[in-house]
């Protein structure tokens, strides 16, 4: 019995000491929650502010090159932007309200000349000024206002553009608004061969044109114009503002073209704008020779131990002379075969 209340009392205090140690572990978890708590709140990402609401109303006029300088002659052109930043849908009536005398000046689409344009709530539309100089307009700055408003009356927009006409230098000729280049303007082979140039066509207008493609060779000839690494033929390309282009221009010569050089004229064309490319073929001729024999039979009879002859003639049926034509011959074992004479050092196209 006594035995038994002693392992009581020590399992009892052993019991005591395993709660208190749960104790103090639980107290130090709970206080970690408690501090991770506390610095959640620090540590969550900060909202992003709202933007401010959109007002009801708000036009904005801009010109993306407000200002530019053009030599003697040349077409302005510049872009005029008009956003709508408000919550409304807005219509404008658009005007060229002062402009310098001795210019032909307005206000256009791609097709279109345009005196009021719609723009949608939060979003923006374009138009394009187009002024020219009369011949002979001096150098100088010449400037032109713009203006916009509202049909209510409640929005007015002005933007001046300055254009600043420069004096033409002496010699030097004017800008045709299109430059022609290509790396490789003679190409060589024989007459029955198909020859194709890459040209770069590129555009130094203010706006977007169509290039017409024109090319003029020798009659007979079959001169095409494809895009760059494309098997269609065209006759025009549509180009954006300063853009190049690469093409390329097909030829093909005549039946029967003779050996020589052969010039290839392209050019290209929109409006006023044009370019011009010479080109060279140069033409070796065609090399095709015909043999046969006189009769056409192509068998003869023979003795052995004697000689047999034939005769046969070569003829050249190509375009360019071919020279140092020597024979060869396959013939059965024991066989000797001599050709006299045993080369022919020319034979001009068309002849035996």
């Amino acid at each position: 019995m006594c035995r038994t209340r002693e392992g009581s009392s020590y399992f009892a205090q052993k019991g005591k000491r395993i709660m208190r140690c749960c104790a103090r572990r639980f107290g130090l978890f709970a206080l970690c929650l408690i501090l991770l708590g506390l610095l959640l709140p620090g540590m969550a990402p900060a909202q992003k502010p709202e933007p401010p609401p959109r007002p009801e109303r708000l036009l904005v006029m801009a010109a993306e090159y407000p200002g530019v300088v053009v030599p003697p002659g040349r077409e302005v052109s510049m872009d005029l932007t008009f956003f709508n930043k408000g919550r409304t849908d807005e219509t404008l009536d658009v005007r060229i309200a002062r402009a310098p005398e001795g210019w032909q000046s307005r206000l256009k689409t791609y097709r279109f000349t345009v005196r009021s344009l719609h723009v949608p709530a939060d979003d923006k539309r374009s138009l394009t000024f187009e002024a020219v100089p009369d011949k002979g307009r001096a150098p100088g700055d010449y400037e032109f206002v713009i203006e916009a408003a509202t049909r209510d009356g409640r929005f007015k927009l002005s933007e001046t553009l300055k254009v600043t006409l420069t004096r033409e230098l002496e010699g030097k000729a004017q800008d045709e608004g299109v430059r022609l280049t290509t790396s490789y303007p003679v190409i060589r082979g024989p007459s029955n061969a198909a020859f194709e140039f890459s040209v770069e066509v590129e555009s130094r207008l203010d706006k977007e044109a169509i290039f017409d493609l024109f090319a003029q060779g020798p009659a007979g000839w079959e001169i095409n114009f494809k895009p760059a690494y494309e098997t269609k033929y065209i006759s025009s390309i549509r180009m954006k503002a300063n853009q190049s282009q690469s093409i390329a221009v097909e030829v093909k010569p005549g039946p029967g073209a003779a050996a020589g050089e052969f010039p290839i004229a392209v050019r290209v064309a929109a409006g006023e704008a044009k370019g011009e490319a010479a080109l060279t073929v140069m033409l070796t001729g065609t090399y095709e020779l015909e043999v046969g024999t006189p009769s056409g039979l192509l068998s003869l009879e023979a003795t052995q131990g004697k000689p047999a002859n034939v005769s046969f003639y070569v003829k050249n049926s190509g375009t360019a002379p071919n020279a140092n034509i020597r024979f060869m011959s396959f013939k059965p074992e024991n066989w000797k075969v001599e050709f006299t004479p045993e080369r022919i050092d020319l034979v001009e196209p068309g002849t035996l």
